[in-house]
């Protein structure tokens, strides 16, 4: 994995955390226990910071960053799906950002919300708690997050914590034979 300071801002880890290592976490990064940083993610604190809950997975090839002296937050529990881009934006807790989806500066995701696949949360925008955005740019649908949603989404949150626990050990690279 690669973990760098930069200019005496140093990423802190959190206990059974797993960061792959192809990765990048650099500069102020605070990760919470039990993160899964996937495949080719970049989480860029060089000029402003980034803080993650625990139990969040940050799947593959994820862009995280924030503006000079501002932050990125991502709460508890929260799946930022594959290719998305977060930039010094609020994640609360328990939130599904779908696979290459886009939330920009000083946007707002609610608890239990969704942003679907592909869409692009724009600045300022807010995704109110149990929501689900859809879209470009994403518009509200008509309906919330139902409780069978959210049990199923614990399941698969449970499937990436159990990856940051089995990847230590068990990913292996083949040489060339």
């Amino acid at each position: 994995m690669a973990i760098y300071e930069f200019e005496g801002r140093k990423p802190i880890l959190g206990k059974g955390t797993y960061v792959h290592p192809s990765a990048d976490v650099i500069g102020a990064v605070t990760v919470g226990d039990g993160c899964w940083i996937g495949p080719g993610a970049r989480l860029r604190g060089d000029y402003g910071s980034i803080i993650i809950g625990n139990g969040t997975s940050i799947e593959e090839n994820c862009v995280i960053h924030a503006r000079p002296d501002q932050a990125t937050h991502i709460g508890n529990h929260v799946t930022v799906g594959h290719g998305s881009v977060l930039h010094n934006c609020t994640i609360h807790d328990y939130a599904v950002i779908g696979m290459g989806s886009v939330v920009s500066d000083w946007a707002e995701v609610g608890e239990w919300s969704v942003v679907g696949e592909g869409a692009v949360v724009r600045q300022r925008q807010q995704v109110p708690p149990g929501q689900i955005a859809v879209g470009v740019p994403a518009k509200l649908l008509d309906k919330s997050v139902e409780e069978e949603y959210k049990a199923e989404w614990l399941a698969f949150k449970r499937t990436y914590q159990d990856l940051a626990r089995r990847y230590p050990q068990g990913l292996v690279e083949v040489g060339d034979d």
